[in-house]
């Protein structure tokens, strides 16, 4: 009777499909994701080397602007340690490229939150249907009809009385604390942190746009300014 009632409440979309069914999909996503993180990672071994065997100054500029392009685009791949990668370039290429590798780590930032804002909440809620993870299909339902302040208003409901004032008016340092957090490619990396928060539309495009800004400007200017001496 009580599976009958159970049944009788679920929508639609509370329909989980069946393991063998699921796992092909979940297993396709994560190598679909492996695979770019390969590609992006070899592609910069390649021009890497090729900026620093170049002797024409107009193939080392390209090369290093492949660099860090394919810096910023890693960078947005969720669990990609960011920072590790950043610092490595600096070394590698000394405090002259500081400035360019700041703005590639902005951009990466800035990618991965504007993807997460452009990710329709169906999306997860696939992906969380195939992991059967009803608790959280339950959360994205509420959540998606609701406006900003209203998802801040249910997700704080939901929190202890400290935690309130970082989700309503910390939200922003939070984040900044996050993406400078070192080790954090265990909670998804500066490019997982950044899809989040655009995902969640809690952080409005302009103000955090600011916090990646201003959040990760100091090593860099460090270094620009100091040099790399202080990484070793």
């Amino acid at each position: 009777m009580f599976a009958l009632a159970w049944k009788g409440l679920m929508t639609p979309r509370d329909d989980f499909p069946a393991w063998p069914k699921a796992a092909p999909r979940l297993a396709l996503r994560l190598a679909v994701v492996a695979l770019a993180v390969v590609a992006i990672h070899y592609a910069l071994e390649w021009a890497s080397d090729q900026a620093v065997a170049a002797q024409n100054q107009t193939l080392m500029l390209g090369a290093l602007a492949l660099v860090l392009l394919g810096y910023a685009l890693m960078l947005a791949i969720p669990f990609v340690p960011g920072i590790e990668i950043g610092l490595s370039l600096l070394i590698l290429h000394g405090s002259d490229v500081a400035p360019f590798v700041y703005a590639a780590t902005v951009v990466g930032l800035s990618i991965a939150f504007v993807a997460g804002r452009l990710t329709p909440y169906a999306w997860l809620h696939a992906i969380l249907r195939d992991l059967h993870w009803r608790r959280a299909c339950d959360l994205v339902d509420r959540l998606e009809p609701m406006d900003r302040q209203d998802r801040i208003d249910h997700l704080a409901a939901r929190l202890p009385e400290r935690a309130k004032p970082w989700l309503k008016a910390g939200r922003y340092v939070l984040l900044a604390g996050l993406i400078n957090l070192p080790g954090n490619a265990l909670i998804g990396g500066g490019g997982g942190i950044a899809f989040i928060a655009g995902f969640s539309r809690l952080y409005s495009p302009g103000w955090t746009l600011l916090v990646f800004v201003v959040a990760v400007l100091p090593v860099p200017l460090v270094v620009w300014l100091t040099g790399v001496d202080i990484l070793l």
